[in-house]
């Protein structure tokens, strides 16, 4: 998953109504940490070591008050408007302003204590409404447009008309041409949408801290030993020691669910998971989801859009939302009928055990361990002691080096917002790249589940400025002097996450407003999820995947059962993801209809044919993707529309000379995509490297399922 980091760096990317001129400004004065260039070794980075979670208010104000008076002058400029005193301009302003963003949604994504939490709270609708005013000031858009209409006359590069393309695009599409009464419509919207986003996020985040399941000696029946460590250490942390503590996040109830013998405590394990933000409390969720759906409504009326969905998929590779579902069902109904056979499989076991049950939710990924071990002679706690966290880390940066000659060399003398955050100084051709910050444990104020952020975007328009990023995890730390062992699907989610990071550390770009993953959403993925592919490599896994105690590298024979097993359970996790990818999409169609979150959820997936054993990835009262912000809104889809290009891009290394390290197709890889970003059209980038569209046939290849018929 990729963070979207409200970045003001430019116009190109901001947004607001007009707020109260600030006062006294001399008592925030732009050297102020927060504001103040990046500096030190290794290109420099934030100051972590002066934050103070006081001086984010007058900071980001301080801010906004320096990029106001820089969109003024823009807007009010005498001369002509051209690409350099306009585009150009805006792509150089809001930089302090930008930093103090940065840093504020490093904080609240990795650091969201109470007092954090209440600074979000009043500050998220504010930047909201200095993003409207950027947007809406009519004398800048009538610049941005001048720009437009005559950037094929103005003996521009191809680059350079791409930006002008994106910014007056993203103007438009943000309600810059609208009358003075809709500019003022909009802009409250946008601020109540900050302030309900806020709000669902820091109500997930509630429920996942404040509910656990605490467990005693007796009630470990088969959990495995490291399981039970980090459950133990999760307990010590809530000041229960001697007990063993399951937290409320996927990272640790996943694992749960497979292995706990205790039906009864997987039943209330996973009602407690599935109730997140729908508890009927002061983190309920429910009354959020219906005033966001209701605002996106009127918003996408008036910016000139039939639904939300459509105002989304319409800056998108998808175009439409007809394009979307056409795609999710071709998908859905053999993934359906998959899940059936899995059932049918799973069920035959518990029979034969004498469980006298009938599969439920709670029951599926306890009995699909069961029959993959049974169908495949594979155990999750047999590929487990291979994977140590540390040694997996190694090996992503292995594979990098080998695709993109990049080097990852730890450093320790620029400043983290943690002791336990890692910094890395990526090296190319012997020279410095950028940065990586590498955060892979679960803390209380961090956001569960796994993303990448980018700090600082690459660019090299006025003077080269390298990129930072990070890749942040939720792994529970083990006991001292030990490994952390990890699943397979979760060194999938490094891999996957790292992706994103060599998105942003590959970018070759002038421009930062098209540089980096500041793509299309659904082809943000296309590098993440592309990389994964890259795990199961003989030459990774031979390296990397060591025996934790023994040292020896994961036997053949075990790598040909992963390998053997790629398509199983692809039922399950198809259906599961497609489920919420549905929900999203048809809740954001039905347009201004009044959404009972609850009601609808059941209705949709009762009318798509979900199957009873399965709950949708993200119910709706967590469905933090889409109601946490605009990021994956109308976008859930945006993972099966990447994995089609990736089935794809992937059978072109498989039938490269070299396979997955064929330094050809890597090096077209990096020149056609990697380090474009979006100075080029997603579509005509995926051409140029493969040749042609993708179809959905190597989707349905990699994951096992019948091609679609031909209507």
């Amino acid at each position: 998953m990729l963070r979207r980091t409200f970045l003001l760096a430019s116009a190109a990317t901001a947004a607001t109504t007009t707020l109260p001129p600030m006062t006294n400004l001399s008592a925030a004065p732009m050297e102020m940490s927060l504001l103040a260039p990046w500096k030190g070794p290794h290109g420099g980075g934030p100051a972590f070591a002066q934050v103070k979670i006081d001086d984010f208010k007058p900071a980001l104000l301080a801010g906004i008050e320096k990029n106001r008076a820089e969109i003024a002058k823009i807007a009010t400029n005498k001369a002509a408007a051209n690409f350099e005193n306009t585009i150009a301009a805006l792509e150089d302003s809001g930089r302090p302003l930008g930093r103090a963003v940065s840093i504020f949604y490093i904080y609240t994504s990795t650091m969201n204590d109470k007092q954090m939490q209440a600074v979000e709270k009043e500050m998220s609708p504010v930047l909201a409404a200095f993003n409207d005013e950027v947007i809406q000031n009519s004398a800048l858009f009538a610049r941005v447009k001048a720009v437009y209409q005559s950037r094929e006359a103005a003996g521009l590069t191809p680059e350079q008309q791409r930006l002008v393309w994106v910014v007056y695009r993203r103007f438009a599409r943000q309600g810059a041409a609208l009358g003075d009464t809709d500019k003022v419509r909009l802009a409250d919207i946008n601020q109540k949408l900050a302030g309900l986003y806020t709000a669902f996020s820091q109500n997930e985040l509630g429920d996942e801290e404040d509910h656990w399941l605490t467990l005693e000696e007796a009630e470990l029946d088969g959990l495995p030993d490291w399981l039970r460590a980090s459950a133990a250490t999760a307990a010590e942390e809530k000041e229960q020691k001697g007990k063993w503590l399951i937290a409320n996040t996927r990272s640790a109830m996943e694992p749960f669910l497979t292995y706990s013998t205790r039906r009864d405590l997987r039943e209330k394990a996973f009602r407690m998971w599935t109730s997140r933000g729908n508890n009927g409390d002061a983190h309920d969720n429910n009354a959020n989801i219906t005033e966001i759906l209701e605002l996106r409504a009127e918003k996408a009326k008036l910016l000139g859009y039939p639904t939300f969905a459509h105002w989304i998929t319409d800056y998108q590779m998808a175009k439409t939302p007809d394009a979307v579902m056409d795609l999710l069902m071709k998908v859905w109904t053999p993934a359906v009928a998959r899940v059936h056979e899995e059932v049918t499989d799973m069920q035959q076991v518990a029979d034969a055990e004498g469980a006298d049950i009938k599969i439920a939710p709670w029951d599926y990924r306890y009995y699909a361990e069961k029959v993959r071990k049974a169908k495949y002679d594979l155990d999750e706690s047999a590929i487990k002691p291979y994977l140590q966290l540390d040694k997996i880390r190694e090996g992503m940066f292995w594979a990098a080096g080998q695709l993109y000659g990049l080097e990852f060399v730890e450093v320790h003398d620029l400043p983290a917002y943690r002791k336990d955050v890692r910094v890395f100084d990526v090296h190319k051709e012997g020279k410095h790249a950028g940065l990586m910050f590498y955060d892979p444990y679960a803390r209380a104020g961090k956001n569960s589940g796994a993303w990448m952020s980018e700090y600082r975007t690459q660019e090299r328009f006025r003077t080269a400025v390298t990129p930072i990023v990070s890749n942040n995890l939720n792994f529970v730390a083990a006991a001292p002097g030990q490994p952390i062992l990890i699943s397979w699907d979760d060194a999938v989610t490094m891999f996957h996450e790292f992706g994103h990071a060599l998105h942003g550390l590959n970018s070759n770009v002038n421009y930062p407003s098209i540089a980096g993953a500041n793509t299309v959403p659904d082809f943000v993925e296309f590098p993440s999820q592309l990389n994964e592919h890259w795990l199961p490599t003989q030459e990774v896994l031979s390296r990397f995947a060591l025996h934790h105690e023994t040292g020896a590298p994961m036997p053949a024979e075990l790598v040909a059962k992963i390998k053997k097993a790629h398509t199983f359970n692809k039922g399950f996790d198809t259906v599961e993801y497609l489920a919420s990818a549905i929900v999203d999409m048809k809740v954001h169609l039905a347009g201004s209809a009044k959404i009972d979150p609850h009601a609808f959820e059941a209705e949709t997936l009762k009318e798509i044919g979900m199957p009873a054993e399965i709950v949708m990835r993200h119910r709706m009262p967590h469905f933090g993707h889409i109601f946490a912000g605009e990021g994956y809104a109308s976008g859930y889809y945006d993972y099966i529309w990447a994995d089609t290009l990736v089935a794809d891009a992937a059978e072109a290394f498989e039938d490269a000379p070299g396979g997955f390290y064929d330094k050809a197709l890597a090096k077209k890889l990096y020149d056609d995509i990697i380090s474009r970003g979006n100075s080029v059209d997603a579509n005509e980038a995926y051409r140029k490297f493969r040749g042609r569209d993708a179809t959905v046939d190597a989707l349905m290849r990699d994951r096992g399922f019948p091609a679609p018929t031909k209507a």
